[in-house]
C-alpha cells in the first residue's frame, strides 16, 4: 500500500490553496463574517484531505499528520491560555488599572500611537518576545487607547508593529536566531543586515503613527470629561499604586534572563494572584473563579466596566479552537508534500536577484498562510532558496534578512496563523480590524524588494561587511 502513495502533484496542491482563497475572501467579503473562520477552515481542510486520498493517502495516515500539526502547535497554545489567566490576575491586583490609570494622565493623544509603538519596540528588543510585550504592554496600552478614545485597530497596529520589531532585532529572539541559522549567517551580521531594511521601516512606521495623531485621525475625538470619569472610576475602585507594577516588572526580569517563556506567564499570573489578595482584597476562591472566567468589572461607569472586564483561561478558548483547527490542516499539507510542491511551483521563474526575493517573500507568506508558522515561513523557503543566493555571491545575511523581511512581519497578518490568533486573543482587535495599521509589516518587504532590484545593500562576497560567507560557515542547517 505505501508503493501506491504518490506526491501530491503541483496542480492539486495548488487546488487546494485556491479553495483557501475563495473560501476567506467569500467569508470576509461576501458573507462580511470575520468570526467563522473556523468553519471556513475545517471545510478548507476536508478539501485537502480529499485530494490527499486521490493520491494514495490513507485516513489513518491524513489523521496522524493532522495530530503531528496539533502537536506543533502545542506549547504556544498553553502559553496563550496563561495569557487569559494573567489578564484576570492584574486587573484583580490593581497592575492593569495603575498602568491606565497613570498611561491617561501622562499620555498625549496625539503621541499616543508614536509612543505605543516606540515602547513596544523597546521592550520587544529587551526581552526579545512580541508575544510577551504584547501580553503585558499590549494590553495596557489597548487600555489607555480606549479611556483616550483612539479607534483600538490603530493601537493594535502601532503595538503590534513595535513588538515584531524586536522580534527581528533582539539577538534574544528565537526567530532572529533560527534565520541566522537556516541561511547559515553570523547571528550579528544577520542583525547588522536588518538595520538597512527594518531601521527605515520602523522609522517611517513612527512617523505615520505620529502624523495620524497630529491630524487628529485616530478616531473618536478626546472627551475630557469622559477621561475624567475613567480616572476616577479607576482610583476609587481599583488599588492603583506603583506597587501594583510588580508583575510587569518580575515579567521583563524573568524575560531579559531569558526564562522559558510559559515559566514567565505562570509566575506572572501567580504574582498577580497573591497580590490580588493582598492588595485588591479578594478571596482565593473568587480569584481562581476569575483566573478560569474572566474578571468581571462592576464599578457602574460603563467605560470603566467595559475596559476591564475581560481576561480568564476561557476567554481565550476562541482563539485557541482556531488555531487548533488551522494546525490541523497545516499538518496534512506539509505531510502530504503539498506545501513544497506550491513552494516549488514558484521556484522555476527565478531570474534576477530582484526576483529571487520576491518570490522568497511570496513563498514566506504562501508557508505563513498555509502552515500557521512563522518559523516554518522562516525555514521552509529559507533553505529552498540558499542555493539561489549562493549562486549570485549574496552573502549568507541576506537571505537570513529577507526570510525575516518576508516571514517574521507578515506573520500577524494571518487571522488563522499563530501570531494572529495570539495578538487577536490578547488585544481583543480581529486581524482584520488591525491589519491596515501594522505599517511595518508593509513597509519591511517593500523595501527589502526595492533593495533587491536596484541592487542596494545586497552585500556579495568580497564585501567587507562580513565575517563570514557560506563557504567558511560552520553554522548546521535546519531542517
Amino acid at each position: 500500500m505505501e508503493e501506491q502513495k504518490k506526491s501530491v502533484p503541483v496542480s492539486k496542491s495548488l487546488f487546494v490553496v485556491l479553495i483557501l482563497t475563495i473560501g476567506m475572501m467569500g467569508q470576509v467579503f461576501i458573507l462580511k463574517q470575520d468570526y467563522v473562520t473556523h468553519i471556513t477552515l475545517i471545510f478548507v481542510t476536508i478539501v485537502a484531505a480529499i485530494v490527499a486520498m486521490t493520491c494514495g493517502y490513507k485516513w489513518e495516515e491524513l489523521r496522524n499528520a493532522m495530530l503531528k500539526g496539533y502537536q506543533t502547535g502545542m506549547y504556544a497554545l498553553v502559553i496563550l491560555m496563561t495569557v487569559g489567566v494573567v489578564v484576570s490576575t492584574w486587573i484583580a491586583s490593581g497592575t492593569i488599572p495603575t498602568l491606565i490609570y497613570y498611561g491617561l494622565k501622562i499620555i498625549n493623544p496625539t503621541y499616543f500611537l508614536f509612543t505605543a509603538c516606540l515602547v513596544c519596540c523597546v521592550a520587544s528588543v529587551s526581552t526579545g518576545s512580541s508575544w510577551t510585550t504584547g501580553a503585558t504592554f499590549g494590553i495596557a496600552f489597548i487600555g489607555i487607547g480606549s479611556g483616550l478614545g483612539i479607534n483600538p485597530a490603530m493601537t493594535a497596529g502601532a503595538v503590534i508593529s513595535g513588538a515584531i520589531f524586536g522580534d527581528k532585532m533582539s539577538p534574544m529572539s528565537d526567530s532572529t536566531n533560527l534565520a541566522a541559522a537556516v541561511a547559515e549567517a553570523d547571528l550579528f551580521d544577520h542583525i547588522k543586515s536588518m538595520l538597512y531594511t527594518t531601521g527605515p521601516a520602523i522609522i517611517i512606521s513612527l512617523i505615520l503613527y505620529l502624523v495620524i495623531g497630529l491630524t487628529g485621525n485616530t478616531g473618536v475625538q478626546v472627551d475630557t470629561a469622559g477621561i475624567n470619569e475613567v480616572l476616577n472610576g479607576l482610583k476609587d475602585n481599583y488599588f492603583v499604586n506603583p506597587l501594583a507594577l510588580i508583575p510587569p516588572i518580575v515579567v521583563i526580569i524573568m524575560a531579559l534572563k531569558k526564562y522559558d517563556g510559559l515559566v514567565v506567564m505562570i509566575t506572572a499570573s501567580i504574582v498577580g494572584m497573591i497580590m490580588a489578595i493582598i492588595c485588591g482584597g479578594y478571596d482565593l476562591g473568587t480569584v481562581m473563579s476569575q483566573m478560569d472566567y474572566g474578571f468581571v468589572s462592576e464599578t457602574g461607569i460603563a467605560s470603566v466596566d467595559k475596559l476591564l472586564t475581560r481576561g480568564g483561561l476561557q476567554s481565550m478558548m476562541w482563539t485557541i479552537s482556531l488555531a487548533f483547527v488551522a494546525l490541523g490542516f497545516a499538518g496534512i499539507l506539509e505531510e502530504t508534500g503539498m506545501l513544497n510542491a506550491v513552494l516549488s511551483s514558484v521556484k522555476g521563474i527565478l531570474k534576477s536577484t530582484g526576483m529571487l526575493v520576491v518570490i522568497h517573500g511570496i513563498a514566506a507568506f504562501v508557508v505563513n498562510i498555509l502552515s500557521t508558522s512563522q518559523h516554518m515561513a522562516i525555514i521552509l523557503p529559507g533553505r529552498m532558496l540558499v542555493p539561489e543566493y549562493k549562486e549570485r555571491r549574496l552573502l549568507p545575511q541576506v537571505c537570513s534578512r529577507v526570510s525575516e523581511d518576508m516571514a517574521t512581519v507578515t506573520s500577524p497578518l494571518v487571522p488563522w496563523g499563530l501570531c494572529g490568533v495570539y495578538f487577536t486573543g490578547v488585544l481583543g482587535v480581529s486581524t482584520w480590524e488591525y491589519f491596515p495599521f501594522v505599517f511595518l509589516a508593509f513597509l519591511t518587504p517593500v523595501i527589502s524588494t526595492l533593495y533587491a532590484f536596484t541592487n542596494k545593500f545586497m552585500f556579495k562576497e568580497g564585501d567587507i561587511l562580513s565575517v563570514r560567507t557560506y563557504h567558511d560557515s560552520d553554522t548546521k542547517a535546519v531542517m
